[in-house]
């Protein structure tokens, strides 16, 4: 296999024509209808002498293809006369024998994988190989019948295998072992498979799928063409960048983030590519969910069980080998696959300062916050209680992760213990909140805030120091008493002094 996959090439493009080349055939050509008068001789070699028939001897046999409207074709039904350039064909039937009869299943095989694989080919020696083959198994003699002798006509006359075998080129010999080699190895009916990626799909990740072609042996075909159609998936990663959302008790934000489908949103048309098998007859592509069913179709061109030829327009002309070589061979893979999964962050902050406040308790709830939240695995995320997951505050930031939530959900965090020193204003009745949507891939932000309890104060009341704490009532006399004594401080001292003058000035 190795010799034979230095020409792969023209295997990949004779596959990629899914409609199949035009092949076509060997011709001996009589004297009184030179080849070029009649046809245009394509890619190949002249064998001399040519084979006799007819009671006549052959300046030599053409080995090779044909140009018919423009187009290379192989021919069979050896010493019928070769078309004409110009000749038109119709889709004929199965191909037989130049004797009528049906083809061993083997030969037929092989025929419709050497056209399939070698039908354009450009090198002369595969060309003439092809065409010795061809005729090998259309036209070779039969035991217990005359069919090599010279005397027959081009109707009745076998094709000299042997003979013929000895008359092409060294190379050309060694292209017919090849062929043949490759023919029996890689026949057909081939099989083709798509296997999905394993486990769980995630919408956005990308994973390996493998497409397999194998042969009647079951091994693999290198260099195979395979057309890919994908639906709710692309061949490649997701490069979008991430986005974070931010959710508070005081205003709930949503951000809508752009994935390449959404569950439930409009199947993808589908896009299309094509891969190339690589040596144990695999091609592995990188697939990428974009709904929540992501599907693989594979089409190539396989060989078919058995070749057709087009009918010739002229009686006695060869018939062209065409479109019946080759049948397409499809196979799909389907598997279900979910959004990303989510993160919820919650921050808990001083409504003052915004400093971040560890040992706050929150259970994480549904959007009713009653029912849990869920998780990837569509869990309930629930505590050793089995009521929604309780999470607490921790660090310097005050706050606390949860990883690989289902999406998209609304999901809020409800407090149900305060952190230390921030109790006063805590109602379990109505404790704070704060909901938001949970998106593919996102990570949401939810903040609660709290206020602070009061600050003591310490005041003298009485002999002994004695500290009231209360946020609101305040110890001592209020600011308008303290006016009222200034006042009358300022009235007493009026009148003691206008009595001290009246007595000093009754002593005068």
């Amino acid at each position: 296999m190795g010799e034979t996959r230095r020409t792969t090439g023209r295997y990949r493009r004779a596959l990629g024509l899914c409609a199949a080349t035009l092949l076509g055939a060997l011709s001996v050509v009589t004297l009184a209808q030179p080849a070029a008068a009649q046809v245009d001789e394509g890619i190949g070699h002249r064998l001399e002498p040519g084979q006799p028939y007819g009671g006549q001897d052959r300046p030599y046999d053409w080995a090779g293809s044909y140009l018919v409207g423009g187009e290379q074709v192989f021919c069979v039904s050896f010493a019928l006369k070769a078309p004409d350039t110009d000749e038109q064909y119709e889709p004929g039937d199965e191909l037989l024998t130049k004797w009528g009869e049906k083809l061993p299943a083997d030969h037929a095989a092989n025929i419709s994988y050497l056209l399939l694989r070698y039908g354009d080919t450009k090198d002369p020696d595969e060309a003439a190989a092809l065409a010795h083959l061809l005729h090998s198994w259309t036209a070779a003699p039969r035991p217990g019948h005359d069919d090599l002798n010279r005397n027959k006509s081009f109707r009745e006359v076998g094709y000299a295998v042997e003979d013929r075998f000895g008359e092409l080129p060294e190379s050309a010999r060694r292209a017919v072992e090849r062929l043949e080699a490759d023919a029996e190895a890689n026949r057909g009916p081939w099989s083709a498979s798509v296997t999905p990626a394993e486990g769980e799909q995630t919408i956005g990740t990308a994973a390996e799928w493998t497409i397999a072609v194998r042969n009647a042996r079951g091994t693999g075909i290198a260099d195979v063409p395979v057309t890919v159609r994908l639906t709710d998936a692309t061949a490649g990663e997701d490069t979008e960048p991430r986005a974070e959302q931010v959710g508070s008790a005081e205003t709930e934000t949503e951000t809508t983030t752009t994935t390449a489908a959404e569950p439930g949103a409009e199947a993808d048309p589908g896009t299309t590519r094509t891969v190339t098998t690589n040596e144990e007859g695999e091609a592995v592509l990188q697939v990428t969910p974009t709904g929540p069913r992501p599907k693989l179709v594979a089409a190539l061109s396989a060989p078919a069980d058995r070749p057709y030829v087009r009918k010739p327009v002229e009686a006695d002309t060869q018939r062209v080998v065409s479109t019946g070589g080759e049948r397409e061979l499809t196979a799909e893979g389907v598997t279900s696959a979910r959004t990303q999964p989510g993160v919820v962050r919650i921050a808990k902050r001083d409504a003052d300062s915004g400093a971040g406040l560890a040992g706050a308790q929150l259970r994480l709830t549904g959007g009713d916050r009653t029912a849990p939240a869920v998780g990837q695995d569509d869990r309930p995320l629930t505590g050793p209680d089995g009521k929604p997951l309780v999470l607490t505050t921790e660090g310097e930031d005050g706050t606390a992760t949860v990883q690989n939530l289902r999406t998209p959900q609304e999901v809020c965090v409800v407090e149900v213990g305060p952190p230390s020193g921030y109790d006063h204003a805590f109602d379990p009745a109505e404790p704070p909140a704060a909901c938001g949507k949970l998106e593919p891939d996102r990570t949401l932000t939810l903040e609660l805030a709290n206020a602070p309890n009061e600050v003591p104060r310490t005041i003298p009341a009485g002999t002994e120091a004695t500290t009231v704490a209360s946020s609101a009532t305040t110890s001592g006399l209020p600011a308008a008493a303290f006016a009222g004594l200034g006042a009358l401080a300022a009235l007493g001292s009026l009148l003691v002094g206008r009595v001290a003058r009246r007595r000093f000035g009754n002593r005068n």
